[in-house]
């Protein structure tokens, strides 16, 4: 029995230093060739192919300096930050073996007063001021010959778009020229000076929005006035985000631009959002005259191409649609404000394939058939659970648009590519300038271009809020001050389209990687079926109120006889109690059903919810009894 007693302790003793010997030696090789398995559905953790192509294009060293301050200071800020750190040269390294010799990885530790403190001011990085007055180095910077591009601080918000920071760094001093992209709106998408009065209170314009300071990085934009009579030689790409109130003029040079072979991205709206607040915003109550309609549109373009775009109607879809802060804080059904998810994504586009989630709020629609030698691709459309609604019902509310919803049965086009040879959309020339008093009938003389020598492309987007910040962009105050996330894939898109326009999409794939949704598809379909049984009730109830309360007016109108036109018979009387009691009673059954709904829909989410914390320890505990089960009867077996 002694001897057993040793033997045992002996195999085990044996077991644990075999086992750690094991351990060391993954550890070993691990740390000469570092791997790591990557279980996310998207493979968010693996090198992405765009940036496997950019990194072999390299045929020159590119050298990276890694700053990172290494002191002993262990605050949660410091130590959150280190980690971080970690993550970003596990990255270099997985960099540095597909680039091989042409990646040169150098780390710094800034220490003050060090010669690495001073080459990472002159490289453009500056420390980050933490509690404590603690200042902490953690940034970048890329170096091929005299070009150099910094990351001057590598924020933790952005670990999901740290490989496209990275990669877009190298590909940018590997091909420093950066294309040129005209941006055309009636917004203030570059920011605004702040006015006299704000300035005395302390205030400030409204900033630039996300999108341009995101694209700067990677092009040179130019401001373009929707006056303009000419787009200049040098714009690649004309970026348009509601154009309203565009001159005729404005779209000739935008015809002309198109047939030299130019590429347009064209952000219309039938109402934006943005427009509308910033009406409210600028509107002087002493001045006479309401608020300017809030829709955009190419009038003059669209046509020419075979398209038509209402500005008055906009896309309400069940499948699609969003919840709104309501009434009271209670989440609010808004059809009209679109949260598109794969099934309304095209998903064999470079540009849009690879996006996961797309908001337009009130967007509209693209009808009609591309004119000869255009074909159209569309990028974004609504599911057959959909309807045009009009714009400014749609604007003010969600509960009236559930209550008469009627889908159609039609996907509408939301987004569209159109590509062939463009013909001009103006036969007879360039158009009179309306407000020269000295243009005359005579017609000028017409040397315009009349039709594209070469294939390009223009895209056409149903909305123009989706690129704004407030729909766009998760605003949240951090110990590092100030950060904003992704909240969808809306830029992503708009970056993607100017990338494949200008030629380069080697950026794409990554940059869409850094935002993910996954919807539970199963229970938004559970939900809109118990919506669509619900509301069908709603619907009766509805028409039954509808129907009372025309009978009753009908009733209020009679007169007995001319003499006593404002009093009713005693039949009458009685006939207008009765529908008077029977509208209170389809009040109050609508009432009910719109409460049933709700409670049904809340009792889907909260089964759904428990059944998500108790599965897997359930299956845990059922796993654990069935293996003691199985071990008792081979114990009592023996």
């Amino acid at each position: 029995m002694q001897k057993k007693s040793l033997a045992t302790l002996f195999y085990s003793s044996a077991g644990i230093l075999v086992m750690l010997a094991i351990i060391i030696a993954v550890n070993v090789i691990f740390s000469v060739k570092p791997a790591r398995v990557d279980l996310t559905r998207e493979k968010a953790y693996t090198l992405s192919a765009g940036t496997k192509a950019v990194l072999k294009k390299l045929d020159t060293p590119v050298t990276i300096r890694f700053y990172c301050t290494q002191g002993e200071t262990a605050t949660p800020e410091t130590v959150a930050l280190k980690s971080y750190a970690r993550t970003v040269e596990d990255l270099l390294q997985e960099y540095g073996q597909i680039a091989g010799k042409n990646l040169v990885v150098e780390k710094y530790d800034p220490e003050p007063d060090s010669d690495a403190e001073d080459s990472a001011r002159l490289d453009g990085l500056e420390p980050q001021t933490l509690p404590g007055n603690d200042e902490f180095y953690l940034g970048l910077s890329v170096g091929l010959a005299d070009q150099r591009v910094a990351i001057p601080f590598l924020d933790p918000s952005r670990e999901r778009q740290l490989e496209y920071d990275l990669t877009r760094a190298i590909a940018q001093v590997f091909a420093p020229e950066k294309p040129t992209v005209g941006v055309m709106s009636a917004l203030p998408v570059f920011g605004a000076p702040v006015n006299p009065m704000m300035a005395e209170s302390g205030q400030s314009g409204p900033p630039a929005w996300t999108l341009i300071d995101e694209l700067k990085d990677d092009f040179n934009l130019k401001h373009i006035e929707l006056t303009a009579d000419k787009i200049d030689d040098d714009v690649k790409v004309l970026l348009l985000i509601h154009p309203k109130d565009i001159s005729d003029q404005a779209q000739y040079a935008i015809d002309q631009f198109i047939l030299r072979g130019g590429k347009v991205i064209a952000l219309l709206d039938a109402q934006s959002i943005v427009d509308s607040r910033q009406q409210q915003q600028q509107q002087n109550p002493m001045m006479g005259g309401g608020p300017t309609p809030a829709s955009s549109t190419l009038d003059k373009l669209l046509p020419a191409w075979g398209l038509a775009f209402d500005t008055g109607k906009v896309v309400a879809d069940l499948d699609f649609k969003l919840q709104l802060n309501g009434p009271n804080g209670q989440p609010s059904d808004a059809p009209a404000f679109l949260g598109l998810n794969a099934d309304g994504i095209n998903r064999d586009d470079i540009a849009t394939g690879p996006l996961d989630t797309v908001w337009l709020p009130l967007s509209g629609a693209f009808t009609g058939v591309p004119a000869t030698g255009l074909t159209e691709t569309v990028l974004l459309h609504s599911s057959t659970q959909a309807e045009l609604v009009d714009a400014m019902a749609a604007s003010m509310g969600g509960e009236s648009l559930m209550d008469n919803f009627k889908p159609t049965g039609v996907s509408y086009a939301l987004a569209v590519r159109l590509t062939g040879k463009f013909k001009t959309a103006f036969p007879n020339g360039k158009p009179a300038d309306a407000k020269d008093e000295s243009a005359t009938n005579t017609p000028a003389k017409d040397d315009g271009l009349k039709e594209s020598k070469l294939d390009t492309s223009v895209v056409l987007i149903g909305d123009s809020d989706f690129a704004a910040d407030d729909f766009s962009m998760r605003k949240v105050d951090s110990p590092f001050g100030a950060m904003a996330t992704p909240l969808n894939g809306n830029l992503n898109l708009v970056q993607n389209l100017v990338e494949q326009m200008a030629g380069d999409s080697s950026l794409i794939e990554i940059r869409s990687r850094a935002t993910t949704h996954h919807p539970f598809t199963r229970i938004e379909q559970m939900e809109a079926a118990a919506e669509a049984q619900g509301e069908a009730r709603i619907t009766e109830l509805q028409s039954s109120l509808n129907d009372t309360q025309q009978r009753l007016d009908e009733l209020q109108q009679q007169k007995k006889d001319p003499d006593q036109r404002y009093i009713l018979s005693p039949e009458q009387r009685a006939e207008l109690e009765k529908f008077r009691k029977q509208q209170a009673e389809v009040s109050r059954e609508l009432k009910q059903a719109r409460k049933d709904l709700r409670k049904e829909v809340v009792s889907l989410e909260t089964h759904i919810k428990w059944l998500n914390i108790l599965a897997v320890p359930l299956a845990v505990t059922l796993t654990g009894i069935a293996i003691a089960v199985i071990k008792r009867k081979k114990t009592s077996a023996k």
